[in-house]
């Protein structure tokens, strides 16, 4: 088994409901994560998804950490490209100096959403070139040793914003080594190079200040249930719904039937989009814990982040606790 056990929440806004609702559903989930041991729970920067209530994710994580006392938080990620380093520094210093030692930042290159959104938000379609750069800036700034003269982040947290690295690549897993960053691999969604990035991250460390010794984190998609019937159902409500989130992209007209949502996945297509999520545990909580020890152990993951998506929050919540309980026995 892992060291650790996480979650990733994609605060999302399930049919019918209000980003309002999602935002109360995230808290009741980070509280359920904090009762249950998990780690951290960490939030994700997405725009233009009508699904996801996570774009203002340093709001969320403030908002999320007012209402939880003792879980870290962070972002999974902040997409850097899209921003100026010194007002995630701002922002995240800010974060540290409300909630002292409960503050991660992970960063990654990619936008996060479409390319007209792209360039709504300002980013230019080169800026993720910069991102070792920018990497560095911000983390200059987060020391008190800024690179830019006579320029510094105000308020600067007295204790330390941990970075971390996310990616899906080997771009990402060499740099995160380069540096000697803790490594996040996206292979709840991007599982393709799962394995490759973790064995050029693991062999080409290099030690830093941050951290001695090389830190994997891996995603991984969860459904935990009493029943395997009854987690299986979930899965299929919740990957109905993301496949038809897929389909639409935000995009008006009629709602697609599960007859033919169930058509799209037996398509080239769907097939593709059901293989991002190859790594799903389904099951009762002693099938959910045998394949995340799997998971963990061929990953080589020194922390798992899970991400539960049921479309009931109080199925979210329960598939939380049901993990953690099988995992610690």
């Amino acid at each position: 088994m892992p060291a650790a056990l996480s979650i990733l929440d994609l605060a999302p806004i399930a049919p019918g409901r209000s980003a309002r609702e999602s935002l109360a559903a995230s808290v009741e989930l980070a509280r359920a994560a904090e009762r249950s041991g998990y780690r951290r729970v960490w939030y994700a920067e997405h725009h233009n998804m009508p699904t996801i209530a996570s774009s203002a994710t340093s709001v969320v994580i403030g908002h999320v950490a007012e209402h939880t006392d003792t879980i870290r938080l962070g972002a999974g990620g902040i997409m850097l490209p899209n921003h100026s380093p010194l007002v995630i520094a701002e922002q995240f210093g800010t974060l540290e100096t409300l909630f002292p030692g409960r503050i991660d930042l992970g960063l990654g290159r990619a936008p996060g959403t479409d390319r007209n959104t792209m360039i709504a938000i300002r980013r230019a379609s080169a800026s993720g070139d910069a991102f070792p750069q920018d990497v560095l800036e911000l983390q200059g700034y987060l020391r008190g040793e800024s690179l830019i003269e006579g320029v510094q982040a105000v308020p600067r947290a007295e204790g330390v914003v941990p970075l971390y690295l996310l990616g899906s690549s080997l771009f990402g897993a060499q740099l995160a080594a380069r540096m000697g960053l803790p490594y996040a691999f996206a292979s709840h969604f991007a599982p393709d190079a799962l394995h490759e990035a973790v064995a050029a991250y693991r062999e080409q460390f290099t030690p830093s200040e941050q951290l001695a010794e090389p830190y994997v984190i891996a995603g991984v998609n969860v459904f935990a249930a009493e029943s395997r019937e009854e987690a299986e159902a979930q899965r299929q409500i919740a990957y109905r719904n993301r496949s038809r989130a897929f389909i639409k992209r935000g995009q008006g007209g009629p709602e697609f039937t599960d007859d033919e949502i169930d058509a799209f996945l037996a398509s080239a297509a769907g097939r593709q989009l059901s293989a991002m999520t190859r790594y799903t545990a389904v099951g009762a909580p002693g099938e959910v814990a045998a394949y995340l020890e799997e998971f963990a152990a061929a990953a080589r993951a020194d922390e798992l982040i899970t991400a539960h998506h049921a479309e009931r929050p109080a199925d979210r919540v329960r598939s939380v606790e049901l993990t953690a309980k099988a995992f610690q026995e």
